[in-house]
């Protein structure tokens, strides 16, 4: 049996409804053997930059996967927890429409290609702004324009307004999108997995190396096992899961935890591997300019 540090171990991660469903068995003491967690609540921009840092203030933490490179000295990945899936990336969306059957490309090229354009990204250390690079080095006939960051719950809002010509939207946004009035310009997901033939990967679950291997081993059993207890009572975390759902309708929170927790949320496996490398291969023979 694992012997845990005799401490809570602190740990990261969102409020969003994939990550309070994995979570919630582990955080309530309901998983058989597990260490007490000491949970914070932050957006994975933040948890980026916490890992970045080289801070000790947490033991495990959720990030992108576009910071592994980044961390992976101080951290290890855990084979379970994260997001990865089919049908689940980013999406880019403007006020305007593209003419009926238009393809991916010539709806691109309506819009000049977002050249001089601005477009509202969550974060410019994150996989989906990853993805939005790999895809308009692909697709867009000259690069994009101006980035703007802002809090991915700001970004519907901007474009709506016209504060920003496109938003690269996450979460569940693709399931409220039309209520703003927007448009979808491109899927980054259906890209990915088109060119590749990989599933998409978003966001994992690392813990400090430091804790040696029998603990990480340990965690990624306890992670393993919340993920299960959850699909196999899933009203036990609603509770918890809507009461960091930010207002969110219930509905758009289980289309939430549907899509982002899956087979590969319980054990990566070849495929979800596989993926995790592809996105960093793809992105180290990959330049361009953030602003």
């Amino acid at each position: 049996m694992t012997e845990f540090p005799d401490r809570a171990l602190k740990i990261a991660y969102s409020p969003c409804p994939n990550d309070t469903f994995v979570f919630d068995a582990w955080a309530h003491g309901r998983v058989p053997g597990a260490p007490e967690l000491d949970v914070t609540f932050a957006d994975i921009d933040i948890t980026n930059g916490v890992a970045e840092s080289g801070s000790a203030d947490y033991d495990v933490l959720k990030v992108s996967y576009a910071v592994l490179p980044y961390v992976l000295d101080e951290y290890a990945l855990l084979p379970c927890g994260g997001a990865l899936g089919r049908g689940c990336g980013p999406l880019v969306l403007t006020r305007e429409a593209g003419e009926g059957g238009t393809s991916l490309l010539e709806r691109s090229r309506e819009l000049g290609g977002l050249s001089g354009r601005t477009v509202a990204v969550p974060s410019e250390k994150s996989t989906a702004y990853l993805l939005f690079r790999l895809w308009a080095a692909d697709v867009l006939p000259d690069d994009v324009g101006e980035i703007v960051v802002l809090p991915f719950d700001q970004i519907m809002p901007a474009v709506r307004d016209g504060k920003v010509d496109a938003g690269l939207v996450i979460h569940e946004a693709r399931f409220t999108y039309q209520n703003y009035g927007l448009h979808k310009l491109a899927d980054m997901g259906e890209h990915w997995e088109r060119t590749t033939g990989l599933p998409i990967p978003l966001g994992a679950i690392i813990a400090r190396r430091a804790l040696g291997d029998d603990v990480l081993r340990g965690l990624a059993e306890a992670a393993r096992a919340s993920v299960r207890m959850a699909w196999d009572d899933p009203e036990a975390s609603r509770p918890y899961v809507l009461e960091h759902a930010q207002e969110m309708d219930p509905g758009v929170a289980d289309q939430h935890i549907g899509l982002y927790v899956n087979e590969f949320t319980a054990d990566l496996g070849e495929d979800g591997y596989a993926a995790v490398r592809g996105l960093l291969t793809r992105a180290a023979s990959r330049t361009w300019s953030a602003s």
